[in-house]
């Protein structure tokens, strides 16, 4: 499973521990994967940490990289990291041999909620690839997937040599982000249907119905057939055009239509496949790290700690929820809005009588005993991402009692300052940060702009401003791939923009 596999192996009695754990949490009603544990010391977990949590990926300068500012971070006592954990069945998570007793408990039972989550959340589905029937489980053999990419990588490294193949995916990962999250949910397409049917028909000329031939001149006159007959010519020419409807998965789009040699064409397919691996990972952060802190504290508190580790204990979990000035820690946000809304469904906190409640001390005293927290909570991990549940479940109640704020850049003082602390405002702010990943909405628009074979991309700008610099490098890495001009329209200062790069120079009109 591991290249670390045959010096890992566990203590006995941190096997024992496991044991332990995983019936608690078990009982507890988490529903996870089987979890194998592996015990790594702080340069190979670095090295995993470096690789995105696995034991082996391609070759890349910036693992090399990552794994320097890791290691230099714990050097300098700036971080340190506890533990890792892969989405895969079984799962399979180190635990450095340097923590504490204490540390390795809370860090198993981190664990283990974190394995409930990547099982039962329906953002994780776009990674099952495929279904056992005999063990009625999802199969997700991402370990042996990624090991498979980097073999492949290195092939074509012994053969084209590592500089071409570095550059190439140098350039697949400046566009990583421009894939469609909707994709892995999206219906099969259903319109290859009898094609002759459509066409016969479409032949015909939209008429007003008639019951007398004598009136058909006054209820379809001549400029009504002609307006008709354009429109269906019009209407010809837009399935002419390609794609017929905008295409948010960019990444997808080069893949299928771009003119790639088959070493280009499998390097993008590997990068794009991984991109909507890690997609739901970025799409939960705060919901699963919040799930997994809320119930480690449970498990730690309730069941595993002894009277001697509960400082320890608590001294740990500080340092996991402490919130520096001007950040947003997920692992504090996610728990506590879990625990918000567990306190709200047991007091009955919800519906139509509650939400049209206007008495501040009804509201703040109300209490209906309806105890159905537990289970709101575990509905809200299967069925929500970070967006929906933001969107859901943040109350002007729970932002003023975690003191929550919006921020801006004062142009004056020169200096971030706090904008706002009302609620719709910081609601406002931390969805926008949360749609898309914070990235913009990019489409391909058309595939043959200017009938000359060019890539046109549209920009939908929903308030976000691109950064120049940044659309500049996108549009080069855009032409490495299609290998003709491309253009991209968006919005600057109000006005209409169409940026290009003919492989050459950049232009703006």
């Amino acid at each position: 499973m591991s290249r670390f596999a045959n010096q890992t192996a566990l203590p006995s009695d941190i096997r024992d521990l496991q044991v332990q754990i995983e019936k608690q949490a078990a009982a507890c009603g988490l529903d996870f994967y089987p979890v194998l544990f592996e015990m790594v010391n702080y340069s190979q977990m670095n090295e995993i940490a470096a690789y995105g949590g696995f034991p082996t990926r391609y070759p890349h300068w910036r693992f090399g990289m990552e794994y320097e500012r890791i290691a230099k971070n714990y050097e300098y006592g700036l971080s340190k990291i506890y533990e890792m954990v892969i989405n895969n069945n079984p799962s399979v998570a180190y635990l450095l041999e340097g923590n504490t007793w204490v540390d390795q408990k809370l860090v198993m039972a981190h664990v283990y909620a974190h394995v409930d989550f990547f099982k039962n959340n329906f953002a994780f589905r776009i990674t099952d690839q495929g279904y056992d029937r005999e063990r009625g489980q999802s199969i997700r053999k991402w370990i042996d997937t990624i090991a498979n990419h980097a073999a492949t990588m290195r092939r074509w490294i012994n053969r084209l040599g590592i500089e071409a193949i570095e550059e190439l995916i140098d350039t697949c990962l400046s566009l990583e982000n421009l894939i469609d999250p909707q994709l892995p949910f999206a219906p099969h397409d259903l319109s290859s249907q009898s094609d002759t049917v459509d066409e016969e028909s479409s032949e015909e000329l939209p008429r007003l119905r008639v019951d007398h031939a004598y009136m058909d001149p006054f209820i379809n006159p001549e400029s009504f057939v002609d307006e008709q007959r354009q429109k269906l010519a019009d209407d010809k020419e837009k399935k002419k055009k390609f794609p017929e409807t905008r295409v948010r998965d960019v990444l997808g789009f080069m893949l299928q239509h771009a003119p790639l040699e088959r070493w280009e064409r499998d390097v993008v397919a590997m990068i794009r496949r991984e991109a909507y691996y890690f997609l739901p990972q970025r799409q939960t952060k705060i919901m699963n790290e919040g799930w997994a802190t809320y119930w480690h504290s449970k498990l730690m508190t309730e069941e595993l700690c002894q009277d001697d580790e509960i400082i320890d204990y608590a001294d740990r979990c500080a340092g996991v929820l402490v919130t520096q000035q001007g950040q947003l820690n997920p692992y504090k946000l996610g728990v506590e809005l879990y625990r918000h809304i567990e306190e709200r469904w047991n007091r009955g906190q919800f519906g139509k009588e509650w939400e049209d409640c206007d008495s501040f001390s009804r509201r703040n005293n109300w209490d209906r005993r309806t105890g159905l927290g537990k289970q709101k909570i575990f509905e809200v991990r299967a069925l929500y991402n970070d967006l929906t549940f933001i969107d859901e479940f943040l109350t002007p109640e729970f932002v003023a009692e975690q003191k929550m704020y919006a921020f801006g850049y004062n142009p004056r003082h020169e200096r971030w300052e706090i904008a706002s602390r009302q609620f719709m405002q910081v609601k406002e702010q931390l969805l926008s940060s949360l749609t898309n990943g914070g990235n913009p909405f990019i489409y391909v628009d058309n595939a043959n702009h200017g009938n000359r074979g060019e890539l046109m991309l549209v920009h939908d700008h929903m308030g976000m401003d691109l950064r120049m610099d940044w659309a500049e490098k996108c549009l080069e890495s855009l032409v490495r791939l299609w290998k003709r001009p491309v253009e991209l329209h968006t919005r600057t200062a109000d006005k209409d923009t169409a940026l290009r790069f003919d492989g050459e120079e950049h232009s703006k009109g």
